[in-house]
């Protein structure tokens, strides 16, 4: 008697799928965050931050030190990216071309604090596995506006959540993203940890998540320019 062996591998597309889906699973988040900026030397700067999503929607806001007290931003989709600056009094909208550069001397640009959405914009595929994760390269689709040519993104397998994620320009890696410590709280997975590191300059950002709550019911007024500019 012959039997048949079939053999069922799951897709990039299909991975990063997951993955979004996980992430978007809530309906809003709200969190609390220790921001610390790591250059070469050693030397750090520590910031207290608040975070809101709700969909597609994110805001961010700094508590603290006093000098950088209500810095805010706000992404409402990847054309419309909003930071508000208390000495300036005023809400300005990010240009195109400023999308990629640091915020706030952090290791992260405007675009990295945007809304994620792989399955969208991005194309992956297999390129190795293990019996606890994935390795995908992923390639921007076409009309994609980003600074990567290519990210190189570990996914455990099981529950689907990212370990790291790789961003190159051309052939070169520019930075790095840690993601650990997940915990499950309401039944969602939230990373307590996320670290983006630069490699060419060797410097890092450590985002410590705590007090992380899930679908608070936050009005759509949150996510507003004129809220932007309350501290």
């Amino acid at each position: 008697m012959f039997y048949l062996l079939i053999v069922l591998s799951i897709t990039g597309n299909q991975i990063i799928s997951k993955v979004d889906s996980l992430m978007n699973a809530p309906r809003d988040r709200e969190a609390t965050m220790k921001t610390i900026v790591i250059d070469k030397n050693g030397k750090t700067k520590e910031r207290d931050t608040k975070m809101y999503e709700k969909g597609n929607y994110r805001l961010i806001r700094f508590l603290s030190p006093a000098e950088d007290r209500g810095v805010g931003f706000l992404s409402l989709s990847e054309e419309k990216m909003y930071v508000y600056l208390p000495s300036f009094n005023k809400v300005r909208r990010i240009a195109s071309h400023i999308k990629k550069q640091s915020f706030m001397d952090t290791d992260f640009s405007y675009d990295d604090l945007g809304s994620s959405n792989y399955k969208g914009d991005w194309n992956a595929k297999v390129i190795s596995e293990n019996d606890s994760t994935w390795v995908l390269k992923l390639t921007p689709k076409p009309g994609k506006d980003t600074d990567y040519s290519m990210l190189k993104m570990v996914v455990k397998k099981n529950v689907y959540l990212i370990k790291s994620v790789e961003f190159f320009k051309g052939n070169k890696l520019k930075k790095k993203m840690i993601m650990k410590d997940y915990k499950k709280i309401n039944n969602y997975w939230s990373a307590q940890y996320i670290e983006m590191r630069n490699i060419e300059k060797d410097h890092k950002t450590i985002m410590k998540l705590k007090n992380v709550k899930f679908n608070q019911g936050l009005p759509d007024n949150i996510f507003t320019k004129r809220n932007l500019k309350r501290i």
